[in-house]
């Protein structure tokens, strides 16, 4: 890949650094401290595309030049939004409420020029089947921390892949970057993977 234009990832999240590694580009990372509440009434695509846009919008801010990237990921059950969890009864909570049934995971991403402050937002989403769970399985995962800073309480490329059923979607959208969405948005900005 050679392009002369920065790649800027606008995400502190181990994630997402690793997923972008994986396409093999180069890039630094500024993480961006934005108010991650939005307004009522928004659908679930909207919700991510402008805080992956807000994410993106802060870093790009601060810089003269370079290609941001911005992402922000959410889980969605019967139209009620799943965030990180508060404590571990959210946790529980959460997760009792996912288990046995099929929930959509969407993720946002945005891409701006900081020279020019040329912007594009698309997202992906994905459908995931939690299966079953008695309540002591649900006690022992949250017991591993691991779901305790994820959205809707679960890890899927962790321990919580025991949990999933299947997925219809893509599996990157998942984790917290869709890798193939990603690349195609970066080719317009003259960044190729391929």
């Amino acid at each position: 890949m050679h392009t002369d234009k920065t790649l800027i990832l606008a995400s502190s999240s181990p994630r997402r650094k690793e997923l972008l590694q994986t396409l093999g580009l180069t890039f630094t990372i500024q993480t961006s401290d934005v108010d991650e509440t939005t307004s009522p009434g928004l659908s679930p695509q909207e919700v991510v595309e402008e805080l992956a846009l807000r994410k993106a919008k802060e870093v790009a801010s601060r810089l003269n030049e370079g290609i941001v990237l911005g992402s922000d990921t959410i889980v969605v059950l019967n139209e009620d939004i799943l965030g990180k969890p508060v404590d571990e009864t959210d946790a529980y909570r959460m997760l009792y409420a996912l288990q046995g049934c099929e929930h959509t995971v969407y993720s946002g991403v945005a891409l701006i020029d900081a020279a020019t402050g040329m912007s594009e937002v698309s997202y992906s989403r994905t459908q995931v089947r939690i299966r079953p769970l008695a309540s002591e399985e649900i006690h022992a995962y949250i017991a591993t921390r691991e779901p305790m800073d994820k959205a809707g309480s679960y890890a899927i490329q962790g321990i919580g892949s025991t949990l999933v059923e299947g997925i219809d979607g893509d599996y990157f959208t998942v984790v917290g970057l869709p890798l193939c969405l990603t690349a195609i948005m970066l080719a317009h900005f003259g960044i190729k993977v391929l």
